[in-house]
């Protein structure tokens, strides 16, 4: 790669809004040459899968703009959602030969991929990514447990709060809530029914919770109290 077209990627790299909040963070500015000769930007279309299930694993992604659901596909071609991804989440880090997942752009997507060579060459010379490679590891183990959790022991509506406050996380005076995911993803993903979504959302509705400004967006009327919903604290 020519000097120039290293400096060009290096000068992406710091202007990269997902850059605060993703493992390139673990990376001073000055040594963003080495991370962009090691990163490759693809654009993903709405619709469009970029990670395949049981596909062999050669890579790594950082979501730098838009969204992406990750789901399973059982052998009867049932489907469970297994999450959502947004600017500055890492995937692809659980893998081990193969995908246990595959990945599907929900809106126009932006990705920075990361081959596996690559990765090892920067976590060695850089000992900080490593670390926060760790970091993003703890934080899927704590995600798994809490949908074990919510998948296991919420009811329907301790489920969809859970989702509503997950869907906030970061923002904890944040108000309204994006959807730009459906309501048959969001019932797979709370293992519900997309009839019982709606009925629940509706339910929240009534109850002075929240208002459904549009199919896609969500205002958080009392978020305090839908907190207290999703933690089992209130009928």
């Amino acid at each position: 790669m020519r000097p120039q077209d290293i400096a060009t990627l290096a000068s992406h790299c710091a202007r990269c809004g997902a850059r605060d909040r993703s493992i390139c963070s673990a990376i001073e500015d000055e040594d963003l040459n080495h991370l962009a000769v090691h990163s490759q930007h693809i654009d993903v279309a709405a619709g469009q899968c970029f990670i395949e299930q049981d596909e062999l694993a050669r890579d790594f992604f950082v979501v730098t703009e838009g969204h992406a659901k990750l789901f399973t596909l059982m052998s009867d071609g049932r489907r469970q959602v297994n999450g959502f991804a947004g600017q500055g989440q890492f995937l692809g880090l659980a893998a081990n030969e193969r995908y246990a997942f595959s990945a599907e752009a929900l809106t126009p997507l932006k990705l920075c991929r990361f081959s596996h060579d690559g990765m090892r060459l920067l976590t060695a010379q850089f000992p900080t990514l490593e670390q926060r490679l760790l970091s993003e590891a703890s934080n899927e183990l704590v995600a798994a447990q809490g949908r074990m959790l919510l998948l296991g022991r919420k009811t329907a509506r301790e489920r969809l709060a859970s989702f509503l406050i997950e869907r906030g996380a970061g923002c904890h005076q944040a108000t309204t809530i994006e959807l730009p995911m459906t309501r048959t993803d969001i019932a797979d993903y709370l293992g519900l029914t997309i009839e019982t979504v709606s009925r629940t959302l509706n339910a929240l509705r009534r109850d002075g919770l929240i208002d459904i400004d549009h199919i896609t967006r969500i205002h958080l009327r009392n978020r305090h109290a839908i907190a207290a919903l999703a933690s089992g604290e209130a009928a």
